[in-house]
């Protein structure tokens, strides 16, 4: 998924909703000062979320999926237009100006940079593309799979949805 597409928002609801926590990689993975948590540490506690009986993850982390892909019976997708996403991510760093989200790693201010945007303009398409085929393959496995295009399917979809027991 994408920043500013509404991921952490997403699953907040969607945790209250059916009475499961949350986990953002975006917490576990960031610690103060923007300082990147150690890969052992950070794999840890995503294969200890995903022993629960149920639970929800956040984020985007591709190089830890495979710790997540396995045990997940439901797949939901935000995909809202680039501008849209770009327009959030500004929005977002000026409503959280000196102050640090609660789905991020503590004491990490909200910050904007080039190199950030320049990211989310050049993998775009890429990443849209590269879903598209996963989100296929995990059809094709069984899992449940939803793409959310727009904000009326997401409320629509939030108002809707109670989710099922994952896998063992």
């Amino acid at each position: 998924m994408f920043s500013g597409v509404g991921k952490s928002t997403f699953a907040r609801k969607l945790g209250e909703r059916n009475g499961i926590g949350v986990t953002h990689l975006d917490a576990i993975y960031w610690k103060p000062g923007w300082v990147e948590a150690p890969t052992d540490e950070f794999r840890g506690a995503q294969q200890e979320n995903v022993q629960r009986e149920k639970w929800i993850i956040e984020g985007n982390y591709s190089s830890s999926i495979d710790i997540r892909e396995p045990l997940a019976d439901t797949v939901i997708y935000l995909e809202l237009p680039l501008y849209v996403c770009l327009y959030r991510v500004v929005k977002r760093r000026i409503q959280f100006h000196g102050k640090t989200r609660n789905d991020i790693g503590k004491d990490c201010p909200e910050k904007i940079d080039w190199t950030f945007v320049k990211f989310i303009l050049t993998t775009y398409k890429r990443r849209k593309k590269t879903m598209f085929h996963r989100l296929q393959h995990y059809a094709n496995e069984g899992k449940t799979v939803h793409v959310l295009r727009n904000e009326k399917q997401i409320a629509g979809f939030l108002n809707q949805c109670t989710l099922k027991r994952n896998r063992r």
